[in-house]
């Protein structure tokens, strides 16, 4: 979980460490570019900054960021795993077991892999919304 968000107008200060990296790394939320300094991520609007502090940095560990900072991805991830490989066992299980229903049962379990890791994604977001 990051902490609340401090958002500095870009009129009332121009802010930007100098030390900052551009990163891909975090959600971007609409926002132009983003930056980390250590545990600061920063990400840069029009008219704004909205800065906040995580508590893994996720250059130095990404694993603990997503346990910590970024649950939602770590159970998106892993429902998406758990629930394709289940939906391709299935199908494969049900079938008559030829190399082209060995395709298409790893092809439904890719595709449900992506549906079900995004639906447990927006879920665990929208709980951690709630919960904040």
């Amino acid at each position: 979980m990051t902490f609340d968000e401090i958002e500095i107008p870009k009129e009332v200060r121009p802010f930007m460490l100098e030390q900052a990296q551009e990163t891909k790394l975090g959600h971007k939320n609409g926002s132009n570019r983003q930056f980390r300094y250590g545990n600061l991520h920063i990400r840069e609007y029009d008219d704004k900054y909205l800065v906040h502090m995580d508590r893994i940095n996720p250059h130095d560990d990404p694993l603990g960021h997503l346990v910590y900072d970024a649950q939602e991805i770590l159970i998106g991830l892993v429902s998406g795993a758990l629930g394709g490989a289940k939906v391709a066992s299935y199908i494969y299980k049900k079938s008559n077991k030829t190399k082209k229903d060995k395709k298409v049962a790893t092809a439904a379990g890719i595709v449900s892999s992506i549906a079900i890791g995004y639906a447990g994604y927006k879920i665990a977001k929208k709980a951690k919304q709630v919960i904040k």
